[in-house]
């Protein structure tokens, strides 16, 4: 079974983008999933559209990256008890700092040319980390932005396959259909995170409520006039 990890913040046409691979690859047994916070119907979209398994898992109180970690291998045993040959993975990626790829698989950074030319910098690990970086709405902005923000992602990420398109009719994706059919299957014994998780927790990831370091635990910052200064407080 191959897998593909789709990624991004709200709104930026992951869905969409996952519709065209789903297009694409009908000749394939395809299992999509889906993790969100409270509300999500795109599995349900995406069953009656094309006829194939769907499921889903609501992270609630938790990051959906986090989630993504901690029931994958949980995902990938239902994918292959539905003898899957395809299994797509939709994150709604709300956290930046984590990232939901693995070391196997194809893992799809998506980012919206109407974020903004500065939104690139701040996507930190969902984009650094994934196989195929996907510019979409490139029809909603000017040629002058969409050259920008395109520039700025092969100077950040020269390394990384990166593609343009506007999902609705999904030009430009044939070279991701590509990089897909030549991914190996994944082996559901050796899969990792492809990156290193955010380090260490605090009284605030438990729910502590009080505001300012002096009321928490666990690794702290203080302010300071450059806002650095990290400090550890507790056993």
């Amino acid at each position: 079974m191959k897998l593909v990890l789709v990624a991004g913040p709200p709104s930026v046409g992951k869905t969409t983008i996952i519709k065209r691979i789903i297009e694409k690859m009908s000749h394939e047994n395809i299992c999509y999933f889906k993790i969100d916070v409270a509300k999500a119907n795109e599995d349900e979209i995406l069953r009656k559209e094309y006829n194939i398994k769907t499921n889903k898992a609501y992270s609630g109180d938790l990051c959906p990256d986090h989630t993504s970690v901690v029931i994958m291998k949980d995902v990938i045993e239902w994918a292959e008890q539905n003898d899957a040959s395809l299994l797509i993975v939709e994150s709604a990626g709300l956290c930046l700092r984590c990232s939901p790829y693995l070391t196997q698989g194809v893992g799809v950074g998506i980012v919206s040319c109407t974020s903004g030319i500065h939104a690139p910098e701040k996507m930190g690990p969902m984009l650094s980390l994934a196989d195929v970086i996907i510019t979409t709405r490139t029809d909603l902005v000017s040629q002058a932005e969409k050259e920008i923000m395109s520039q700025k992602l092969y100077e950040l990420y020269k390394n990384t396959l990166i593609l343009e398109t506007n999902a609705l009719q999904g030009y430009s994706l044939q070279k991701l259909n590509e990089v897909i059919k030549q991914s190996e299957e994944i082996d559901i014994n050796k899969v990792e995170l492809k990156g290193n998780p955010p380090v260490g927790t605090c009284t605030i990831c438990i729910g502590k409520k009080n505001v300012g370091w002096k009321n928490h635990y666990g690794i702290v910052r203080q302010m300071s006039k450059n806002f650095t200064g990290f400090i550890y407080r507790g056993d």
